[in-house]
Protein backbone atom coordinates (compact mmCIF):
# COMPACT_ATOMS: atom_id res chain seq x y z
CA UNK A 1 0.00 0.00 0.00
CA UNK A 2 1.20 3.41 -1.08
CA UNK A 3 2.00 5.73 2.28
CA UNK A 4 1.64 9.19 1.13
CA UNK A 5 3.92 11.65 2.90
CA UNK A 6 6.19 9.27 4.02
CA UNK A 7 8.46 12.02 4.69
CA UNK A 8 8.17 15.60 4.59
CA UNK A 9 10.29 18.63 4.96
CA UNK A 10 8.78 21.88 6.16
CA UNK A 11 10.41 25.26 6.11
CA UNK A 12 14.23 24.00 6.22
CA UNK A 13 16.86 26.51 5.99
CA UNK A 14 20.32 25.30 6.94
CA UNK A 15 23.74 26.96 7.14
CA UNK A 16 27.43 25.78 7.71
CA UNK A 17 29.33 27.21 10.58
CA UNK A 18 31.69 27.47 8.29
CA UNK A 19 30.21 29.36 5.82
CA UNK A 20 28.47 32.66 5.28
CA UNK A 21 25.93 31.85 2.42
CA UNK A 22 22.85 29.44 3.95
CA UNK A 23 23.58 25.80 2.14
CA UNK A 24 19.67 25.28 2.04
CA UNK A 25 17.03 27.69 1.98
CA UNK A 26 13.02 27.48 2.73
CA UNK A 27 13.12 23.44 1.46
CA UNK A 28 9.35 22.49 1.68
CA UNK A 29 9.30 19.00 0.22
CA UNK A 30 7.14 15.60 0.47
CA UNK A 31 7.68 12.12 -0.62
CA UNK A 32 5.99 8.84 -0.69
CA UNK A 33 6.30 5.77 -0.33
CA UNK A 34 6.37 3.92 -3.82
CA UNK A 35 8.10 6.73 -6.11
CA UNK A 36 11.75 7.57 -6.90
CA UNK A 37 12.54 10.87 -6.88
CA UNK A 38 15.36 12.38 -8.92
CA UNK A 39 17.04 15.02 -7.43
CA UNK A 40 19.47 17.80 -9.97
CA UNK A 41 21.00 20.95 -9.70
CA UNK A 42 24.80 22.13 -10.35
CA UNK A 43 27.26 21.44 -7.55
CA UNK A 44 27.30 23.05 -4.84
CA UNK A 45 22.99 23.55 -5.14
CA UNK A 46 22.65 21.80 -1.83
CA UNK A 47 21.63 18.56 -2.91
CA UNK A 48 24.28 16.60 -0.61
CA UNK A 49 23.19 19.20 2.33
CA UNK A 50 19.75 18.57 2.05
CA UNK A 51 20.67 14.25 1.97
CA UNK A 52 22.15 15.06 5.00
CA UNK A 53 19.51 17.16 6.70
CA UNK A 54 17.08 13.65 6.21
CA UNK A 55 19.61 11.37 7.37
CA UNK A 56 20.75 12.75 10.51
CA UNK A 57 24.51 13.88 9.24
CA UNK A 58 23.14 17.38 10.04
CA UNK A 59 23.58 18.15 12.66
CA UNK A 60 24.56 14.74 14.49
CA UNK A 61 28.18 15.12 12.17
CA UNK A 62 27.92 18.50 10.65
CA UNK A 63 28.03 21.71 12.53
CA UNK A 64 25.43 24.43 11.53
CA UNK A 65 22.43 26.78 12.09
CA UNK A 66 19.45 24.96 11.12
CA UNK A 67 15.32 25.66 11.11
CA UNK A 68 12.59 23.72 10.24
CA UNK A 69 11.25 19.85 10.72
CA UNK A 70 11.86 16.70 9.39
CA UNK A 71 9.45 13.82 9.86
CA UNK A 72 9.82 10.38 8.35
CA UNK A 73 7.16 7.84 9.17
CA UNK A 74 5.39 10.06 11.88
CA UNK A 75 8.41 10.65 13.45
CA UNK A 76 10.48 14.38 14.48
CA UNK A 77 14.16 13.47 12.87
CA UNK A 78 14.97 16.07 15.30
CA UNK A 79 14.28 13.68 18.65
CA UNK A 80 15.98 10.39 17.20
CA UNK A 81 19.49 9.62 17.47
CA UNK A 82 21.58 8.74 14.39
CA UNK A 83 21.21 4.66 14.98
CA UNK A 84 17.08 5.35 14.93
CA UNK A 85 17.56 6.96 11.77
CA UNK A 86 19.72 4.76 9.99
CA UNK A 87 17.06 1.70 10.87
CA UNK A 88 14.23 3.88 9.02
CA UNK A 89 16.76 5.70 6.42
CA UNK A 90 19.42 4.17 4.34
CA UNK A 91 21.72 5.83 2.46
CA UNK A 92 24.27 5.61 -0.13
CA UNK A 93 27.32 8.09 -0.11
CA UNK A 94 28.81 10.00 -2.60
CA UNK A 95 32.12 9.03 -2.07
CA UNK A 96 32.11 5.01 -1.44
CA UNK A 97 35.60 5.33 0.06
CA UNK A 98 33.68 6.96 3.10
CA UNK A 99 31.50 4.79 3.70
CA UNK A 100 33.32 1.56 3.19
CA UNK A 101 34.54 0.53 7.09
CA UNK A 102 35.08 -4.17 6.63
CA UNK A 103 38.23 -5.70 5.10
CA UNK A 104 36.50 -7.92 3.40
CA UNK A 105 33.05 -7.56 1.21
CA UNK A 106 31.07 -9.89 3.65
CA UNK A 107 31.95 -7.98 6.73
CA UNK A 108 31.47 -4.70 5.57
CA UNK A 109 27.73 -5.82 3.84
CA UNK A 110 26.64 -7.46 7.26
CA UNK A 111 28.29 -4.71 9.30
CA UNK A 112 25.22 -2.65 9.74
CA UNK A 113 22.98 -5.72 11.00
CA UNK A 114 25.62 -6.83 13.35
CA UNK A 115 25.26 -3.48 15.01
CA UNK A 116 21.23 -4.06 15.10
CA UNK A 117 22.18 -7.31 17.03
CA UNK A 118 20.93 -9.44 14.19
CA UNK A 119 21.52 -13.26 14.45
CA UNK A 120 24.36 -14.87 12.36
CA UNK A 121 21.89 -16.86 10.58
CA UNK A 122 19.65 -14.18 9.86
CA UNK A 123 22.87 -11.56 8.90
CA UNK A 124 24.05 -13.92 6.39
CA UNK A 125 20.84 -14.19 4.44
CA UNK A 126 20.61 -10.92 4.06
CA UNK A 127 23.91 -10.35 2.94
CA UNK A 128 23.89 -13.18 0.29
CA UNK A 129 20.09 -11.83 -0.59
CA UNK A 130 21.74 -8.42 -1.04
CA UNK A 131 25.13 -9.32 -2.97
CA UNK A 132 22.91 -11.58 -5.73
CA UNK A 133 20.42 -8.79 -6.26
CA UNK A 134 23.14 -6.10 -7.32
CA UNK A 135 24.57 -9.16 -9.10
CA UNK A 136 27.81 -9.03 -6.95
CA UNK A 137 27.92 -12.54 -5.15
CA UNK A 138 31.36 -13.30 -6.77
CA UNK A 139 32.58 -10.10 -4.69
CA UNK A 140 31.70 -11.55 -1.31
CA UNK A 141 35.31 -12.56 -0.29
CA UNK A 142 37.42 -10.48 -1.97
CA UNK A 143 39.97 -7.25 0.17
CA UNK A 144 37.47 -4.25 0.18
CA UNK A 145 40.78 -2.27 -0.41
CA UNK A 146 41.46 -4.26 -3.91
CA UNK A 147 37.80 -3.28 -5.66
CA UNK A 148 37.60 -0.75 -7.81
CA UNK A 149 35.73 2.60 -7.52
CA UNK A 150 32.48 1.19 -8.95
CA UNK A 151 32.57 -2.30 -6.82
CA UNK A 152 32.90 -0.65 -3.86
CA UNK A 153 29.81 1.67 -4.81
CA UNK A 154 28.03 -1.85 -5.03
CA UNK A 155 29.26 -3.11 -1.73
CA UNK A 156 28.16 0.11 -0.56
CA UNK A 157 24.75 -0.40 -1.61
CA UNK A 158 24.61 -3.72 -0.78
CA UNK A 159 25.45 -2.92 2.64
CA UNK A 160 22.43 -0.42 3.10
CA UNK A 161 19.86 -2.78 1.22
CA UNK A 162 20.88 -5.51 3.72
CA UNK A 163 19.37 -3.21 6.13
CA UNK A 164 16.04 -3.07 4.68
CA UNK A 165 15.37 0.79 4.71
CA UNK A 166 11.79 2.29 4.18
CA UNK A 167 13.66 5.84 2.51
CA UNK A 168 16.54 5.37 0.65
CA UNK A 169 18.64 8.42 0.11
CA UNK A 170 21.68 7.75 -2.75
CA UNK A 171 23.73 10.45 -2.97
CA UNK A 172 25.40 10.07 -6.85
CA UNK A 173 24.89 6.42 -6.88
CA UNK A 174 26.48 6.00 -10.99
CA UNK A 175 29.37 8.08 -10.80
CA UNK A 176 31.49 5.42 -10.51
CA UNK A 177 29.29 2.82 -12.51
CA UNK A 178 29.89 1.55 -16.12
CA UNK A 179 26.78 2.21 -18.18
CA UNK A 180 25.84 -1.21 -18.05
CA UNK A 181 26.28 -1.46 -13.90
CA UNK A 182 24.44 2.22 -13.60
CA UNK A 183 21.37 0.50 -15.90
CA UNK A 184 21.41 -2.76 -13.21
CA UNK A 185 21.21 -0.64 -10.37
CA UNK A 186 18.58 2.07 -11.72
CA UNK A 187 16.06 -0.99 -12.57
CA UNK A 188 16.80 -2.49 -9.22
CA UNK A 189 16.13 1.03 -7.31
CA UNK A 190 13.07 1.07 -9.74
CA UNK A 191 12.28 -2.12 -8.48
CA UNK A 192 12.94 -1.11 -4.85
CA UNK A 193 10.05 1.22 -5.21
CA UNK A 194 7.59 -0.74 -6.79
CA UNK A 195 7.85 -2.90 -3.76
CA UNK A 196 7.21 0.07 -1.82
CA UNK A 197 10.27 1.92 -0.85
CA UNK A 198 10.99 5.73 -0.99
CA UNK A 199 13.72 6.50 -3.45
CA UNK A 200 15.54 9.85 -3.09
CA UNK A 201 18.46 9.84 -5.93
CA UNK A 202 20.62 12.73 -6.55
CA UNK A 203 22.61 12.14 -9.84
CA UNK A 204 23.67 14.27 -12.22
CA UNK A 205 23.46 11.60 -14.66
CA UNK A 206 19.93 12.50 -15.73
CA UNK A 207 19.45 10.66 -19.41
CA UNK A 208 19.85 7.39 -17.23
CA UNK A 209 17.54 8.21 -14.53
CA UNK A 210 14.96 9.51 -16.67
CA UNK A 211 14.85 5.86 -18.45
CA UNK A 212 13.51 4.45 -15.17
CA UNK A 213 10.50 6.59 -15.46
CA UNK A 214 11.01 8.72 -11.74
CA UNK A 215 7.65 9.88 -10.66
CA UNK A 216 9.38 13.11 -9.67
CA UNK A 217 11.86 15.46 -10.66
CA UNK A 218 13.26 17.86 -8.28
CA UNK A 219 16.04 20.85 -9.94
CA UNK A 220 17.86 23.17 -7.10
CA UNK A 221 19.72 26.08 -7.55
CA UNK A 222 21.89 28.09 -4.93
CA UNK A 223 19.96 26.25 -2.40
CA UNK A 224 16.40 26.19 -3.47
CA UNK A 225 13.91 24.03 -5.22
CA UNK A 226 13.36 25.91 -8.19
CA UNK A 227 11.21 22.86 -9.94
CA UNK A 228 9.46 20.02 -9.01
CA UNK A 229 7.26 18.15 -11.55
CA UNK A 230 6.89 15.52 -13.93
CA UNK A 231 10.09 14.50 -16.31
CA UNK A 232 7.69 15.91 -19.12
CA UNK A 233 8.37 19.05 -18.80
CA UNK A 234 11.77 19.18 -17.40
CA UNK A 235 13.52 20.22 -20.58
CA UNK A 236 11.42 23.30 -21.15
CA UNK A 237 12.33 24.05 -17.09
CA UNK A 238 15.66 23.61 -16.87
CA UNK A 239 18.72 25.11 -18.61
CA UNK A 240 20.05 22.25 -20.66
CA UNK A 241 23.85 23.69 -20.15
CA UNK A 242 23.67 23.30 -16.19
CA UNK A 243 22.10 19.72 -16.60
CA UNK A 244 22.55 17.11 -19.15
CA UNK A 245 19.32 16.21 -20.91
CA UNK A 246 19.09 13.87 -23.64
CA UNK A 247 20.60 15.02 -26.97
CA UNK A 248 17.57 14.74 -28.75
CA UNK A 249 15.95 17.40 -26.38
CA UNK A 250 19.11 19.70 -26.80
CA UNK A 251 18.93 19.45 -30.17
CA UNK A 252 15.24 20.46 -30.31
CA UNK A 253 15.77 23.24 -27.65
CA UNK A 254 18.90 24.86 -29.89
CA UNK A 255 16.82 24.84 -32.98
CA UNK A 256 13.56 26.25 -31.77
CA UNK A 257 15.42 29.08 -29.49
CA UNK A 258 17.68 29.47 -32.71
CA UNK A 259 20.80 29.60 -29.74
CA UNK A 260 24.33 30.71 -31.47
CA UNK A 261 27.34 29.40 -29.79
CA UNK A 262 30.77 29.24 -30.08
CA UNK A 263 32.92 26.65 -29.21
CA UNK A 264 36.45 26.48 -28.82
CA UNK A 265 39.36 25.43 -30.72
CA UNK A 266 41.34 22.75 -29.26
CA UNK A 267 45.55 23.57 -28.75
CA UNK A 268 47.02 20.26 -28.24
CA UNK A 269 49.52 19.64 -30.88
CA UNK A 270 48.81 17.38 -34.05
CA UNK A 271 49.20 13.66 -32.88
CA UNK A 272 52.43 11.91 -34.23
CA UNK A 273 54.42 8.76 -33.05
CA UNK A 274 56.59 10.39 -30.70
CA UNK A 275 56.00 7.69 -27.34
CA UNK A 276 55.57 9.76 -24.35
CA UNK A 277 54.96 6.70 -22.11
CA UNK A 278 55.09 3.21 -23.21
CA UNK A 279 53.78 -0.33 -22.38
CA UNK A 280 55.86 -3.41 -22.88
CA UNK A 281 53.90 -7.06 -21.84
CA UNK A 282 52.79 -5.08 -18.38
CA UNK A 283 51.32 -7.92 -15.88
CA UNK A 284 49.88 -7.02 -12.70
CA UNK A 285 47.84 -8.69 -9.86
CA UNK A 286 46.73 -7.32 -5.96
CA UNK A 287 46.42 -10.88 -5.28
CA UNK A 288 48.66 -13.74 -5.73
CA UNK A 289 46.53 -15.50 -8.66
CA UNK A 290 44.00 -13.16 -9.61
CA UNK A 291 45.59 -11.16 -12.24
CA UNK A 292 44.45 -7.64 -13.30
CA UNK A 293 46.43 -6.68 -15.82
CA UNK A 294 47.96 -9.39 -17.80
CA UNK A 295 50.42 -8.44 -21.62
CA UNK A 296 49.15 -5.14 -21.85
CA UNK A 297 51.42 -3.47 -24.79
CA UNK A 298 50.02 0.38 -26.16
CA UNK A 299 52.37 3.80 -26.67
CA UNK A 300 51.00 7.11 -25.34
CA UNK A 301 51.69 9.33 -28.10
CA UNK A 302 51.92 13.31 -28.35
CA UNK A 303 49.16 14.94 -29.18
CA UNK A 304 46.52 11.85 -27.85
CA UNK A 305 43.70 12.51 -25.87
CA UNK A 306 42.54 9.35 -24.88
CA UNK A 307 39.64 7.99 -23.13
CA UNK A 308 39.74 5.00 -21.27
CA UNK A 309 36.78 2.78 -21.44
CA UNK A 310 35.64 -0.27 -20.15
CA UNK A 311 33.52 -2.07 -17.39
CA UNK A 312 34.00 -1.78 -13.43
CA UNK A 313 36.87 -3.92 -12.30
CA UNK A 314 38.42 -4.63 -15.79
CA UNK A 315 41.67 -2.93 -14.36
CA UNK A 316 41.57 0.68 -15.82
CA UNK A 317 43.06 2.59 -12.55
CA UNK A 318 45.67 -0.20 -12.22
CA UNK A 319 46.86 0.44 -15.54
CA UNK A 320 46.86 3.97 -15.32
CA UNK A 321 48.62 3.51 -11.62
CA UNK A 322 51.28 1.61 -13.74
CA UNK A 323 51.87 5.06 -15.78
CA UNK A 324 52.60 7.11 -13.00
CA UNK A 325 54.97 4.82 -10.99
CA UNK A 326 51.99 4.49 -8.29
CA UNK A 327 52.50 0.87 -8.65
CA UNK A 328 55.46 -1.54 -10.53
CA UNK A 329 54.62 -4.44 -13.45
CA UNK A 330 55.15 -7.98 -12.35
CA UNK A 331 56.26 -8.42 -15.14
CA UNK A 332 56.86 -6.46 -18.65
CA UNK A 333 57.98 -2.70 -18.05
CA UNK A 334 56.95 1.18 -18.35
CA UNK A 335 58.98 3.35 -20.08
CA UNK A 336 58.62 7.04 -19.62
CA UNK A 337 60.72 8.33 -22.73
CA UNK A 338 63.80 6.02 -22.40
CA UNK A 339 63.34 5.31 -18.39
CA UNK A 340 62.09 2.48 -16.73
CA UNK A 341 59.50 3.54 -13.77
CA UNK A 342 60.66 0.45 -12.00
CA UNK A 343 63.99 2.71 -10.91
CA UNK A 344 62.36 6.41 -10.52
CA UNK A 345 60.67 7.97 -7.97
CA UNK A 346 56.90 8.83 -8.00
CA UNK A 347 58.29 12.68 -7.73
CA UNK A 348 60.59 11.97 -10.64
CA UNK A 349 57.43 10.92 -12.21
CA UNK A 350 55.19 13.30 -11.25
CA UNK A 351 57.65 15.94 -13.30
CA UNK A 352 56.03 14.02 -16.42
CA UNK A 353 52.93 12.87 -15.51
CA UNK A 354 50.46 14.72 -13.64
CA UNK A 355 47.67 12.15 -11.80
CA UNK A 356 44.13 13.02 -10.41
CA UNK A 357 42.72 10.72 -8.81
CA UNK A 358 39.04 8.81 -8.88
CA UNK A 359 38.40 9.94 -5.09
CA UNK A 360 39.32 13.15 -4.15
CA UNK A 361 39.88 12.22 -0.56
CA UNK A 362 42.67 10.23 -1.62
CA UNK A 363 44.38 13.95 -2.53
CA UNK A 364 42.90 16.92 -0.38
CA UNK A 365 44.65 17.49 2.80
CA UNK A 366 45.86 20.61 3.05
CA UNK A 367 43.49 23.70 5.17
CA UNK A 368 42.73 25.84 2.31
CA UNK A 369 42.31 25.78 -1.70
CA UNK A 370 44.91 27.99 -2.45
CA UNK A 371 47.36 26.25 0.01
CA UNK A 372 46.49 22.52 -1.50
CA UNK A 373 46.84 24.00 -5.01
CA UNK A 374 50.72 25.29 -4.08
CA UNK A 375 51.74 22.24 -2.23
CA UNK A 376 52.30 20.08 -6.05
CA UNK A 377 54.46 23.24 -7.64
CA UNK A 378 56.56 23.94 -4.30
CA UNK A 379 57.58 20.51 -4.26
CA UNK A 380 58.57 20.24 -7.76
CA UNK A 381 60.61 23.55 -7.25
CA UNK A 382 58.60 26.18 -8.64
CA UNK A 383 59.61 29.82 -8.12
CA UNK A 384 56.62 32.02 -5.92
CA UNK A 385 56.04 34.03 -9.21
CA UNK A 386 54.90 30.97 -10.63
CA UNK A 387 52.63 29.37 -8.18
CA UNK A 388 50.96 32.49 -7.61
CA UNK A 389 50.10 32.28 -11.44
CA UNK A 390 49.77 29.02 -11.66
CA UNK A 391 47.08 28.59 -8.71
CA UNK A 392 45.13 31.03 -10.24
CA UNK A 393 45.21 30.03 -13.30
CA UNK A 394 44.37 26.98 -12.36
CA UNK A 395 41.29 28.30 -10.27
CA UNK A 396 40.14 29.88 -13.18
CA UNK A 397 39.81 27.14 -15.07
CA UNK A 398 37.49 24.77 -12.54
CA UNK A 399 35.04 27.38 -11.65
CA UNK A 400 36.50 27.76 -8.21
CA UNK A 401 37.00 31.49 -8.06
CA UNK A 402 36.37 32.93 -4.42
CA UNK A 403 37.02 29.92 -2.60
CA UNK A 404 40.49 30.04 -2.31
CA UNK A 405 40.45 30.14 1.70
CA UNK A 406 38.08 27.47 1.73
CA UNK A 407 38.88 24.42 3.53
CA UNK A 408 38.73 21.96 0.53
CA UNK A 409 37.57 18.71 2.90
CA UNK A 410 33.80 21.38 3.76
CA UNK A 411 33.18 21.71 -0.10
CA UNK A 412 30.80 19.14 -2.02
CA UNK A 413 32.13 16.25 -3.62
CA UNK A 414 32.00 17.87 -7.04
CA UNK A 415 34.02 21.17 -5.70
CA UNK A 416 36.24 18.76 -4.30
CA UNK A 417 36.89 17.06 -7.69
CA UNK A 418 37.31 20.29 -9.04
CA UNK A 419 40.26 21.02 -6.63
CA UNK A 420 41.89 18.06 -7.18
CA UNK A 421 41.63 18.75 -10.64
CA UNK A 422 42.99 22.46 -10.51
CA UNK A 423 45.92 20.97 -7.76
CA UNK A 424 47.33 18.64 -10.73
CA UNK A 425 46.91 21.79 -13.02
CA UNK A 426 49.12 24.14 -11.18
CA UNK A 427 51.92 21.64 -11.57
CA UNK A 428 52.24 21.74 -15.42
CA UNK A 429 53.25 18.55 -16.36
CA UNK A 430 53.12 17.74 -19.33
CA UNK A 431 51.15 14.30 -19.69
CA UNK A 432 47.51 15.14 -17.40
CA UNK A 433 45.78 12.09 -16.55
CA UNK A 434 42.78 12.00 -14.71
CA UNK A 435 40.09 9.31 -13.06
CA UNK A 436 36.60 10.03 -13.23
CA UNK A 437 37.16 13.70 -14.42
CA UNK A 438 33.25 14.30 -14.28
CA UNK A 439 32.13 12.28 -11.77
CA UNK A 440 30.07 14.75 -9.23
CA UNK A 441 30.48 17.53 -11.38
CA UNK A 442 27.28 19.37 -13.50
CA UNK A 443 27.33 19.67 -16.71
CA UNK A 444 28.03 23.08 -17.20
CA UNK A 445 31.67 22.81 -14.78
CA UNK A 446 32.83 20.00 -16.43
CA UNK A 447 32.24 21.22 -20.14
CA UNK A 448 33.66 24.30 -19.34
CA UNK A 449 37.00 22.76 -17.37
CA UNK A 450 37.19 20.05 -20.08
CA UNK A 451 37.21 22.87 -22.86
CA UNK A 452 39.64 25.20 -20.84
CA UNK A 453 42.10 22.28 -20.37
CA UNK A 454 42.19 21.15 -24.10
CA UNK A 455 43.03 24.77 -24.55
CA UNK A 456 46.29 24.80 -22.64
CA UNK A 457 49.09 24.73 -24.72
CA UNK A 458 51.58 23.52 -22.23
CA UNK A 459 50.18 19.55 -22.41
CA UNK A 460 51.69 16.62 -24.44
CA UNK A 461 48.80 13.95 -23.92
CA UNK A 462 45.76 14.23 -22.03
CA UNK A 463 44.33 10.48 -20.85
CA UNK A 464 41.21 9.99 -18.56
CA UNK A 465 39.82 7.38 -17.58
CA UNK A 466 35.69 7.51 -17.86
CA UNK A 467 32.45 6.05 -17.57
CA UNK A 468 30.67 9.06 -18.97
CA UNK A 469 30.78 7.72 -23.25
CA UNK A 470 29.60 11.49 -24.19
CA UNK A 471 32.82 12.73 -22.80
CA UNK A 472 34.76 10.32 -24.89
CA UNK A 473 32.63 11.62 -27.87
CA UNK A 474 33.13 15.25 -27.43
CA UNK A 475 36.84 15.09 -26.50
CA UNK A 476 38.71 12.37 -26.95
CA UNK A 477 40.57 11.44 -30.77
CA UNK A 478 41.53 7.98 -29.41
CA UNK A 479 39.94 5.48 -27.32
CA UNK A 480 41.58 2.47 -25.22
CA UNK A 481 39.14 -0.14 -24.42
CA UNK A 482 39.86 -2.42 -21.44
CA UNK A 483 38.19 -5.58 -20.18
CA UNK A 484 39.11 -8.35 -18.22
CA UNK A 485 42.85 -6.69 -17.36
CA UNK A 486 43.33 -6.65 -21.10
CA UNK A 487 43.63 -3.92 -23.82
CA UNK A 488 40.78 -5.16 -25.90
CA UNK A 489 40.38 -2.07 -28.31
CA UNK A 490 42.77 1.04 -29.55
CA UNK A 491 41.87 3.29 -32.24
CA UNK A 492 39.94 6.00 -33.53
CA UNK A 493 36.41 7.37 -31.44
CA UNK A 494 34.61 6.83 -35.15
CA UNK A 495 35.94 3.22 -35.04
CA UNK A 496 35.30 2.35 -31.72
CA UNK A 497 32.43 3.43 -30.65
CA UNK A 498 30.01 2.67 -33.80
CA UNK A 499 30.39 -1.18 -33.18
CA UNK A 500 27.31 -1.75 -30.87
CA UNK A 501 27.44 -5.07 -30.10
CA UNK A 502 31.17 -4.67 -28.57
CA UNK A 503 30.17 -1.98 -26.95
CA UNK A 504 27.55 -4.06 -25.07
CA UNK A 505 30.02 -7.09 -24.61
CA UNK A 506 32.16 -4.63 -23.00
CA UNK A 507 29.19 -3.36 -20.74
CA UNK A 508 29.21 -0.16 -22.64
CA UNK A 509 25.99 1.50 -23.31
CA UNK A 510 25.56 3.70 -26.33
CA UNK A 511 24.07 7.14 -25.37
CA UNK A 512 21.62 9.19 -27.81
CA UNK A 513 24.42 11.61 -28.15
CA UNK A 514 26.50 9.04 -29.61
CA UNK A 515 23.15 7.80 -31.86
CA UNK A 516 23.06 11.54 -33.13
CA UNK A 517 26.65 11.50 -34.00
CA UNK A 518 26.82 7.97 -35.79
CA UNK A 519 23.47 9.53 -37.70
CA UNK A 520 24.67 12.79 -38.96
CA UNK A 521 28.57 11.92 -39.01
CA UNK A 522 27.86 12.59 -42.99
CA UNK A 523 27.12 16.18 -42.25
CA UNK A 524 28.92 16.71 -39.82
CA UNK A 525 32.55 14.93 -40.77
CA UNK A 526 33.60 13.85 -37.08
CA UNK A 527 31.55 13.83 -33.80
CA UNK A 528 30.27 17.07 -32.02
CA UNK A 529 28.55 17.86 -28.62
CA UNK A 530 24.43 18.26 -29.34
CA UNK A 531 24.62 22.10 -29.37
CA UNK A 532 27.24 21.82 -32.31
CA UNK A 533 24.73 19.45 -34.11
CA UNK A 534 21.85 21.26 -33.99
CA UNK A 535 23.92 24.41 -35.31
CA UNK A 536 25.08 22.03 -38.62
CA UNK A 537 21.88 20.67 -39.02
Amino acid sequence: MKIPNLLTIENLNFRYLIREEPALKDINLCFSSGEVSLIAGASGCGKTTLIRCINGLIPHSYRGEKTGQITAFGKDLSTLKLAEISQMIGTVLQDPERQILGTKVVNEVAFGLENLSFSRSEILNRVDESLARLKISDLRNRDTFSLSGGEKQKVALAGVLAMRPGILLLDEPLASLDPASAEETLAILRILADEGMAILMVEHRVEDVLKIHPERVIFMSSGEVRYQGTAGELDETINYRDVKLPAPMIIDRVKKQKDVHTFPVFKLPEQNKQSLVSFRNVEYFYEEGVPILHGISLDIRHGDVIAVLGPNGAGKTTLVKHAIGLLKPKAGQVLIGERDTSKMSVAEIAQTLGYVFQSPSHMLFAPTVEEELSFGPQNLGHNKTSITKEVKEAIDIVNLSGMEQIPPLSLSFGQQKRVSIAAVLAMRSKILVMDEPSAGQDYRNYIDFMDAILQLPNFDAILFITHDIDLAVIYANRILMVNNGQLVADGKPQDILKDYDHLHKNRLVPTSLLDVNLKYLGKTGRFMRAEQIAQVL
